[in-house]
């Protein structure tokens, strides 16, 4: 017969082995978590402060925040910071690009739309010819995203005819 201290310790085991389980399981579970956090709030670390830039658009409209910067089709950046400058009535983005990357004073910037219906981004044609713009410069060729919905609008309730006709007449 097994001795009442054995069957204890055998009890305590169990139950130190069972909190082993548990620990290692909330320690993998906080690392996952961990993980995640910074993969989905694209989040980097160690890396380099990235050169800034500005671009003054008509319209913003669905452009945001973390929002990717193309360049030929490569993901070079992100937007930071979307807000009005009340100087020039214009929305004011600030976007961040890779230190690597030269962006000459005859860069235009536009606001594009992945897919018919897909997130905005900001492409970003370089330039090639005049200085490289410096750190905190501003590129002052822009356009703004194509509005599908308000060509939609205008079609669907005589708006594109009534335009037309008016420039017609205008030139007349």
């Amino acid at each position: 017969m097994r001795s009442i201290d054995a069957i204890r310790m055998g009890e305590d085991m169990k139950k130190y082995s069972m909190e082993t389980i548990v620990g290692i399981f909330v320690t993998v579970g906080l690392i996952c978590v961990g993980y995640m956090t910074v993969k989905l709030g694209h989040l980097t670390l160690f890396a380099e402060d990235p050169n800034v830039f500005y671009a003054r658009f008509n319209s913003a409209s669905g452009l945001k925040v973390g929002g990717p910067v193309e360049i030929f089709g490569i993901k070079v950046g992100n937007v930071q910071k979307i807000e009005i400058d009340s100087e020039k009535d214009m929305a004011l983005v600030q976007i961040g690009l890779k230190k690597e990357i030269k962006v000459y004073e005859d860069a235009s910037a536009s606001i594009k739309t992945a897919g018919l219906i897909g997130d905005k981004f900001i492409k970003v044609d370089p330039g090639g010819s005049g200085d490289v713009l410096k750190n905190g410069g501003v590129i002052t060729e822009t356009s703004s995203a194509f509005d599908l919905e308000d060509m939609i609008g205008k079609y669907a309730f005589g708006g594109v005819k009534e335009g037309s006709q008016e420039k017609k007449e205008k030139k007349k």
